[in-house]
């Protein structure tokens, strides 16, 4: 059987889908399984054992790059794939796989694309599953019958963790740094409100890498670039936003010793990597979208209005202005003492 894998668009989501993906592995384990993925999350799966190849999916996302779409459509149909299964809730996932002539299409019944599907699952109601969206995957998996029960999933690691670290450190080596790292990543593409105090995060990262004798390494995209350097700066580390591919993220991370960041994707690809590490947590719900590791310990202020899930925060921003750089600080002092 030929399985296509429609993957997420964002990094944080591609890493919960793994236990998906690992449990349409264990279901098919003679099939040939590839996953179709955005440039910008396809190195997430590089050296993923349950999947055979990753397709770079092309076009732009929404209406445009029609005839880019409409080829690779013909592509796909030319691999003779027997079934899709849909990660994203998007009609535009669910035409392209229409376009592409897979006999059977498992999608959530989501965004008006019920007809493009042969398997449309309706969506599971709030109380029907675990909270926690790393079993709303494999939900669609059991809802269309490839499943028998869900999985248990107490974590999510990436495998190749001890080959990441190698690779990381030898990135290191090339930077002029040794392999005493504290990692810094202050962004967050959800929204400000998800945002931690860039000035605290500085702060914090260089207590914490003052008293290891470590170097600190900030991280984050190219639009976040001003704002890294301003913690790159208020901490003496060095900015590398926007300079390193997801694959030499990833591995970077992996050689970190401590990794501080925000509800965000680089937050799931640390905890995935078994790294310690410490994230605030305002207005989104921990429950629903926190880290799956035993390895990732979240800090959050309770205040009234939170989890409020907004992109901004229309008053004061308390559930993250009133937690202190010396919360985070003693908190990674004692993780690290674990």
């Amino acid at each position: 059987m030929k399985i296509l894998v429609r993957a997420t668009n964002w990094i944080g989501d591609a890493v919960m889908s793994l236990a998906t993906v690992r449990a349409l592995r264990d279901r098919y384990p003679d099939a040939e399984i590839s996953v179709l993925a955005r440039a910008w999350v396809s190195d997430l799966y590089w050296g993923e054992t349950s999947i055979d190849r990753v397709i770079p999916l092309r076009g732009s996302a929404g209406r445009r790059d029609f005839s880019a779409k409409w080829r690779q459509a013909g592509e796909l149909r030319k691999e003779g794939f027997e079934l899709a299964v849909l990660l994203p809730n998007s009609f535009e996932s669910a035409a392209l796989v229409f376009a592409s002539g897979i006999p059977r299409r498992i999608g959530y019944a989501r965004d008006g694309r019920s007809l493009l599907l042969t398997d449309a699952i309706p969506v599971p109601k709030p109380g029907a599953i675990p909270r926690h969206e790393k079993y709303y995957y494999p939900e669609l998996l059991r809802r269309a019958g490839i499943l028998e029960s869900l999985p248990d999933i107490p974590e999510i690691h990436f495998e190749g963790i001890a080959a990441s670290q190698v690779r990381g450190r030898k990135l290191l080596a090339t930077k002029g740094f040794g392999d005493n790292v504290v990692g810094v990543s202050p962004g967050a593409a959800f929204g400000g409100a998800k945002r931690w105090l860039p000035e605290r995060f500085a702060e914090a990262a260089r207590t914490i890498a003052a008293r290891l004798g470590a170097n600190v390494l900030v991280f984050g995209s190219a639009a976040e670039e001003a704002m890294c350097q301003q913690v790159a700066e208020l901490s003496g580390g060095r900015n590398l936003a926007g300079k390193t591919t997801l694959r030499e993220f990833i591995d970077l991370t992996a050689a970190c010793r401590l990794f501080l960041t925000n509800d965000s994707g680089a937050m799931h690809i640390a905890a995935a990597l078994r790294v310690p590490s410490i994230t605030v947590f305002g207005p989104t719900d921990e429950t629903g979208t926190g880290p799956c590791s035993t390895t990732a310990h979240l800090i959050r202020e309770p205040v009234e209005c939170a989890p409020c899930k907004k992109r901004e925060c229309p008053i004061d921003h308390r559930c993250m202005t009133r937690v202190g750089t010396e919360r985070v600080v003693e908190t990674a002092f004692h993780i690290l003492s674990l």
